[in-house]
């Protein structure tokens, strides 16, 4: 009897052509058929034949069902909405993006809308939702907020969506509570490790105290990169009662949780650490008058003790960086600012900031100080540090970079904050604006929107194209108050192309304002969508 030819000989033949390879050994052909003829009759009696040989699956458990989402539905418009900002295809290649809007940047915000009213995501929109998720991970928080319980419900049938199981915001919604001890302690011995970081970023929320027991617990377990993230989640609600916990992490074996720890027990001024760092930078810094004029003098250290290794200084400086620099800024910045007034005669941030510094260590000693204002929160030191936003280089003399001076505005009110951004774009346009703008709170104040709007339309005015200010203007259509729409509207009615304009400027202009006013109407109906009983109110 003729063995059948197998499915993988078949293929081969197929593959190559049966001209150049000869028929597998089969039965003899009747009725005495070309090659392919025959190749293809017995493809097809093979694949009857796998179909017919398989085995039944084994049977297994039918899932539970997905949990109920107790939450209010979406208004029908809303819902209408969420489904074309999900289906939205941004155009690629980097072109011309012409006027209309990109609604995928849209979403962000439609979500955490849609969270503070405190919707339920509907459930046919939950794969495209977690796609989304998936793709992007600044969607993550707000998007598994929204799908609530269900999307860990789906992760577990689906592992392109894993993600939304590793999430600690994601899995919160599963948590025991406080009260439940047994339950917490159970989780914590043997959950996942993101279960565990979700668990304790959770108890940190609610109770700092037993947060914090629980870590000491299994603190000389754990190993040393999660002790790291563990260490981390302690910044939230960090108070002095964190101190005896944190001073022993100092003498951890690891250098990055020793790191770690010296860096928090720095954001508070009463601690032993902040104490000894403050008395250490006192030795380096001083006044001078000998000049006859106020000077700040500065003397670096000349080594990196023990001691001061165990309190968070890094011995090795990076590469490129003297030693005795190093280590100064280490603990200046260390150093709680309430230090200076003191220790340099009386005198405020702003007159300390003033005061010249010998031999060439101001933009060290500054910049210090500058990083000690952004750790310390300290609004009054980062007002001095920024300066006057009019300034000719739109800055203090610590704020060395744009990233300084964005890092020490976070430090500040979110109306102060867009108020010293609007008055550095006044007087230096667009062109650094844009990593200060990131920082602003959203919507945008008014003044800080005019100022946004003037500039981009005296941008316009000097004949350069818009795309030299996409990313503010990407920005400028996430977070415009709507209330703007009106004076976009009246720039693109008055838009003249200048004689002396770039090539076809006016008319890229006239889609970019076109693009914004539209983005921006989109998104006040965005607003009335989701809350369409308040738009009915008076």
């Amino acid at each position: 009897m003729t063995k059948a030819p197998t499915w993988d000989d078949l293929l081969t033949t197929a593959l190559l052509g049966t001209d150049r390879r000869a028929l597998p050994a089969g039965p003899e052909d009747p009725a005495g058929r070309e090659a392919p003829a025959v190749l293809l009759d017995a493809a097809a009696v093979a694949a009857v034949r796998r179909r017919a040989g398989l085995r039944p699956g084994r049977v297994t458990t039918r899932p539970e069902p997905a949990p109920v989402d107790t939450r209010p539905a979406l208004p029908p418009a809303a819902a209408h909405r969420l489904t074309l900002l999900l289906t939205d295809r941004p155009g690629g290649g980097g072109g011309r993006r012409g006027s209309a809007p990109d609604l995928t940047e849209l979403l962000p915000q439609w979500l955490a809308a849609a969270n503070a009213h405190g919707y339920a995501a509907p459930p046919q929109t939950m794969p495209a939702l977690l796609d989304a998720a998936r793709a992007r991970t600044d969607l993550r928080p707000a998007a598994l907020e929204f799908a609530g319980a269900r999307a860990l419900w789906l992760a577990r049938l689906n592992p392109d969506w894993r993600f939304a199981r590793r999430s600690a915001s994601g899995g919160t919604s599963a948590l025991p509570g406080a009260e439940d001890g047994e339950a917490v302690r159970r989780l914590w011995r043997e959950g996942l490790f993101a279960e565990r970081v979700a668990l304790l970023t959770a108890l940190r929320a609610r109770t700092p105290v037993a947060a914090r027991e629980l870590l000491a617990g299994t603190w000389p377990q754990e190993r040393a990169e999660d002790r790291l993230m563990f260490l981390d989640s302690l910044r939230a609600g960090l108070s002095a009662r964190d101190e005896p916990f944190l001073e022993q992490a100092l003498g951890d074996r690891s250098r990055n949780v020793r790191a770690t720890a010296a860096e928090l027990l720095s954001t508070l001024p009463g601690s032993a650490l902040a104490a000894r760092m403050a008395k250490r930078a006192a030795t380096c810094v001083a006044l001078d008058h000998t000049g006859g004029v106020a000077a700040i003098v500065v003397e670096a250290p000349a080594v990196c003790d023990p001691d001061m290794e165990r309190d968070g200084v890094t011995a090795r400086p990076p590469t490129g960086r003297g030693e005795r620099s190093w280590w100064l800024a280490q603990l200046v910045e260390a150093a709680p600012l309430g230090t200076w007034p003191d220790r340099l005669g009386g005198r405020t941030p702003e007159q300390i900031v003033a005061l010249p510094v010998t031999d060439g260590w101001q933009g060290e000693l500054h910049a210090a100080w500058c990083r000690a204002a952004v750790r310390q929160r300290d609004a009054r030191w980062a007002r001095a540090l920024l300066g006057a936003p009019s300034a000719p280089e739109a800055g203090g003399p610590g704020a060395v970079s744009l990233a300084d001076r964005a890092k020490l505005l976070a430090a500040l009110e979110a109306d102060e904050r867009a108020a010293w951004v609007a008055g550095f774009i006044s007087g230096h346009g667009l062109s650094e604006a844009f990593q200060l703008l990131g920082v602003c709170a959203l919507p945008w104040t008014a003044p800080l929107g005019r100022a946004v709007v003037d500039a981009l339309d005296i941008a316009r005015d000097a004949g350069s194209y818009p795309w030299s200010f996409s990313g503010v203007m990407g920005l400028a259509e996430r977070c415009l108050d709507p209330a703007e729409t009106a004076r976009l509207d009246s720039l693109l009615a008055g838009s003249d192309e200048r004689e002396d304009a770039s090539p076809g400027a006016g008319g890229y202009w006239a889609e970019a304002f076109q693009r914004l006013a539209t983005t921006l109407r989109l998104r006040a109906a965005m607003v009335r969508e989701l809350a369409p009983d308040d738009g009915a109110r008076p």
